[in-house]
């Protein structure tokens, strides 16, 4: 803090009134990065605001650009809590603050670190560009590092409604965000300009191609991949049922009720072979049961083995079912089993992507050193599946991407690359009771229809459960906490998106324009610092 100088000049010291004015000078970037990480969220499902995405980052682009390392470091720690506190704190619905704050707090810190990089390149030519380049960066390291990544707030899954949807055709998740970003940031490139321009009355061409730039290739660029979204049937149609059976009660307590899940589906499932005698509904090519509709190991439990095998010969169509099962190894495992009428249990496919925390304890020993109860919540982690899952289910090649594994853009790809005409999203949500985490949820595999233009199917425990066209349009979705069936012709199709066929080539090239600029940026500032020394 500076004092007053006066004509005489004699010191004064700074009064209160100037203090205070600093101090909240100070406060307001600060407050500007919160409050944009919040509007992030807002952009969220399940609201349809997609569009406040452009100003969030708008707003965070004013309070980095030209900031030092340590400044941009605070602020985006900040935008990063705005975003996700309220994003994820479904994470601590039934297990308390705890594992919400702590998640919180790491993935914020990542974000922050993203908002450096964004700073260290605002002062380059075409600035967005790289910026956004270095976000898309931020999200590809979110989605590998720490204990598998947690791709959860990728700004592509806020997009489900949006207009810029069609680039997950063309370039998938990464693009699509990308895209959003380098809006956002030239939105707000336009707004500086113009406010120069006001006050000068001169134009800074240069600035101005940038924002006009920055602004219309993504919009340009989702209405040239329009063509690219379709769904139209390639390949016939194929009639699905998608079975929620219902949990007897929410929260974790669903897990001691294991054999009254699985009476649910197994009953939902008889109700729909009802349906189908008394001509009501269509009979289905195939049946989808959620993960963990069958808790119980139908391998070792005759019982189980049994009401299953009732359930798939009353409806005489083979059914995927969510179980969990021991190896004769040892080894659990979170398995889809495709069980067919008349052959009983034929294939099997096991989760590969498994949720740290949820399906297996990192850290363990460390963990149980700092409380030995929350080992207790976990007391077998689960073990990952090594191949990807594609069942033949009556001639359709159905893809199986477990709950989890949705976030991943890999897990849900490598389904259509091994032949998936269709893909199933099989999820239990019980364990978050009413949070917008299923919303979000369904967002991804909206956003995944697009991304490989195939139906997605989400069979859920406890809701919602949808159909989704290869457009991202949701046909049938069911309410929450209800037992129901949705039955639904829908189109199969076997031809890739580019996204599809580039798979990691348009996040890496992103990647490297990140390196590029981030290095461009030290370089300049080496030599600026090396041309102030002479």
């Amino acid at each position: 803090m500076t004092a007053t100088i006066t004509p005489t000049g004699e010191q004064t010291p700074p009064t209160p009134q100037s203090r205070v004015l600093r101090i909240l000078r100070g406060l307001i970037p600060a407050a500007v990065a919160a409050l944009s990480g919040v509007l992030l969220y807002v952009s969220f499902p399940p609201r349809t605001l997609w569009w406040l995405a452009l100003p969030a980052f708008a707003a965070l682009a004013w309070t980095l650009r030209g900031r030092g390392w340590k400044s941009a470091l605070g602020r985006g720690y900040l935008f990063g809590l705005g975003f996700l506190l309220p994003l994820l704190v479904w994470t601590g619905v039934e297990v308390g603050p705890g594992p919400w704050l702590a998640l919180v707090a790491i993935e914020a810190l990542l974000v922050a670190v993203t908002c450096v990089g964004v700073a260290a390149v605002s002062k380059l030519p075409g600035w967005p560009l790289w910026a956004a380049a270095v976000w898309t960066l931020g999200e590809a390291a979110r989605a590998r590092a720490p204990f598998g990544g947690f791709p959860w707030g990728k700004i592509a899954f806020g997009q489900a409604d949006g207009v810029f949807l069609p680039l997950a055709a063309l370039g998938g998740t990464p693009v699509l965000g990308f895209a959003v970003v380098l809006c956002g940031f030239g939105l707000f490139e336009a707004v500086r300009v113009f406010l120069a321009y006001r006050r000068t009355r001169t134009l800074h061409r240069g600035a101005a191609a940038v924002a006009l730039a920055a602004v219309l290739v993504p919009v340009l660029g989702a209405v040239a991949s329009l063509p690219l979204v379709s769904d139209a049937a390639e390949d016939g149609t194929a009639t699905v049922a998608v079975i929620q059976g219902n949990v007897p009660r929410a929260g974790l307590d669903f897990n001691a009720q294991r054999k009254a899940v699985l009476d649910h589906h197994v009953k939902e499932t008889l109700r729909l072979a009802e349906r189908i005698r008394e001509g009501k509904v269509k009979k289905p090519d195939f049946v989808l049961w959620p993960e963990n509709s069958s808790d119980i190991d139908p391998f070792r439990n005759p019982d189980a083995y049994a009401d299953i095998d009732a359930a798939a010969k009353a409806v005489g169509a083979p059914i995927s079912v969510g179980g969990v099962v021991e190896a004769d190894d040892g080894r659990l495992l979170n398995e889809q089993i495709l069980w067919d009428p008349v052959k009983g249990p034929t294939s099997t496919y096991d989760k590969r992507q498994i949720q740290p925390f949820g399906e297996y304890l990192p850290l363990r020993s460390v963990i149980d050193g700092i409380n030995p109860e929350w080992g207790t919540m976990i007391r077998k982690d689960f073990s990952r599946g090594s191949k990807p899952g594609v069942f033949t289910m009556n001639g359709t090649q159905v893809g199986l991407a477990t709950c989890y594994e949705a976030a991943f853009d890999w897990a849900v790809r490598d389904t259509v690359t091994h032949g998936a005409q269709l893909i199933s999203v099989p999820s239990n949500n019980a364990t978050f009771d009413r949070s917008e985490m299923t919303y979000q949820q369904l967002a991804m595999s909206r956003i995944r229809a697009v991304e490989h233009s195939r139906t997605v199917t989400v069979p859920v425990t406890s809701g919602v459960s949808a159909v989704i066209m290869p457009d991202g349009e949701v046909t049938q979705r069911t309410t929450w906490f209800t037992a129901d069936t949705l039955v639904a012709d829908v189109p199969l199709r076997s031809s890739q998106t580019p996204a599809t066929t580039m798979g990691v080539a348009p996040e890496l090239a992103l990647v490297a324009v990140a390196f590029g600029g981030i290095g461009w940026a030290v370089a300049r500032r080496v030599r600026t610092r090396g041309a102030a020394a002479e």
